[in-house]
């Protein structure tokens, strides 16, 4: 009985996560699934590659048509989509913030336009990232 032991755990020690591993599978495969059967016009989607829009169509079965700006729409596989996203809302203090920028967009192009002999421009230098340092 105890020459049987050994390889009988061996055997559950690897065919437990083998087995495991394979019941995750199929439950995202079947998400994915309930995920592109429910896309509707409207909804807000992310694809793989990682570009955002709005479902414009989903009447075709293996395509899909999402409008990434005003008026460009675009088609795409249903398999390209990867997931919903909620679409963005805008607060109060996000249009504060907006209103902050913009006050301080014309001081750098008057900087800019100080030299005449120089054609004016709008371009700005965008200041340097400071990666890691808090």
């Amino acid at each position: 009985m105890q020459q049987l032991l050994l390889p009988l755990l061996l055997v559950l020690v690897l065919a437990v996560p083998l087995v495991m591993s394979t019941r995750k599978q199929k439950k995202q495969q079947a998400a994915q699934q309930e995920l592109q059967s429910s896309l509707a016009p409207g909804d807000r989607v992310m694809t793989t590659s990682g570009l955002y829009g709005t479902v414009a169509d989903a009447s075709g079965d293996t395509t899909i048509d999402i409008e990434i700006a005003p008026g460009v729409v675009t088609t795409w596989l249903r398999l390209a989509v990867r997931e919903k996203v909620e679409p963005v809302v805008e607060t109060d203090e996000d249009s504060a913030d907006e209103v902050e920028e913009t006050v301080e967009e014309p001081k750098a192009v008057e900087a800019a336009s100080v030299k005449d002999s120089e054609p004016q421009t709008t371009a700005q230098v965008a200041p340097p990232l400071e990666h890691g340092k808090k």
